[in-house]
């Protein structure tokens, strides 16, 4: 072989050698998938803790130590406005209506009396003094027969011990054969409505105002959402914790909601316009709870490492506070093979 031809020969296999650098070069760049990200009007929602409370809560006492004879319900038992739930020894209804019978024939008694002194006085037959003795007697007598009276409506009322709310018995302190005591005999929460109390940060005092809606959701119900209302905004900031108390009421027109039970409140307090990415665009650092997402640099080829603080997860999207500008081109495939100022290319 001539020299001129492996010139040639050695010339060849030295570019072949370069155009495969090359192209293995090439093919080692990141393959990557970007989307353009702007700017939305995001609800800015804030979520609280709160355990349910009974709106009113009503003790059911004897006003007189009486011996139990029956109680008609039992713990957690929902009970209606007027039912009978206890039943008391009447053994003094007795005697207080015999009272009531002395009192009523000694007014009887003491009428027929006055009438004649004042007949009397009429004919001259008797004295202005005796006239105004009878009229103090007859109006005591009265007197008698209403208290009288009283004690026998209360002995009676007493007999039959009725609820006076709808709503669900929480505290049964006794059982039948008891003396009633100092403590309620049993205890009824209204829960229609029922109410929660949130403490919300001082900081956001000025959004919130009363007949605001929220939603309310129960780990016993799942995601089904229940709506409640602002009901009152407590005047005062607690000076440890730097916020406020907030009720909230919710009508629960089928009692479904019962004090105790735990739940999640979302607050809706105004809106924000941010940057909002899909999610796959969001990396979490191992090791640590911080979140980053790549962003693409058109002019460089590159992909920057930015640290975002995330708002909240909007369905199949992330509300971004800060990290990321509207317009900018996000990775939302090809993540693992990146590094922060790695050159990439985009996918056809």
């Amino acid at each position: 072989m001539s020299a001129a031809a492996c010139c040639l020969l050695l010339v060849c296999s030295c570019s072949k050698k370069e155009d495969g650098k090359q192209d293995a070069d090439k093919e080692q760049l990141p393959v990557v998938k970007v989307q353009t990200v702007g700017e939305e009007t995001v609800d800015q929602t804030f979520t609280y803790t709160a355990s349910m409370e009974a709106d009113k809560v009503n003790n059911i006492s004897s006003s007189m130590p009486l011996r139990i004879k029956s109680i008609l319900v039992d713990e957690g038992q929902r009970v209606s406005k007027g039912q009978r739930v206890v039943v008391l020894d009447d053994v003094n209804t007795t005697s207080y209506e015999l009272q009531v019978s002395n009192a009523e024939a000694q007014l009887k008694n003491v009428q027929i009396n006055y009438d004649r002194a004042v007949e009397l006085l009429k004919i001259g037959g008797g004295t202005r003094q005796n006239v105004d003795a009878m009229e103090l007697q007859l109006a005591n007598a009265k007197n008698a027969l209403a208290s009288a009276r009283r004690a026998l409506a209360n002995a009676r009322e007493n007999a039959v011990l009725t609820s006076p709310v709808s709503g669900v018995v929480t505290v049964r302190n006794y059982d039948p054969g008891d003396m009633t005591g100092t403590l309620p005999i049993l205890t009824v929460a209204q829960v229609q409505p029922i109410k929660a109390v949130i403490n919300v940060s001082e900081t956001e005092y000025s959004l919130v105002h009363t007949g605001m809606t929220c939603t309310l959701t129960f780990d016993t119900y799942g995601d089904r959402p229940f709506t409640g209302t602002i009901s009152k905004i407590m005047p005062t900031v607690d000076s440890s914790t730097r916020t406020f108390g907030v009720e909230i009421t919710l009508p629960n027109a089928d009692s479904s909601i019962l004090p105790g039970m735990f739940a999640k409140v979302q607050l809706v307090l105004g809106t924000a316009q941010h940057t909002v990415v899909p999610d796959q665009a969001v990396v979490k650092q191992q090791g640590s709870g911080d979140h980053y997402v790549y962003v693409y640099d058109p002019k460089t080829s590159t992909v920057s490492f930015n640290k975002v603080e995330l708002g909240q997860r909007l369905g199949g999207s992330y509300e971004l506070l800060s990290g990321v500008a509207p317009g900018s081109q996000v990775v939302i495939s090809g993540q693992n093979a990146l590094a922060n100022g790695r050159k990439v290319e985009l996918a056809k």
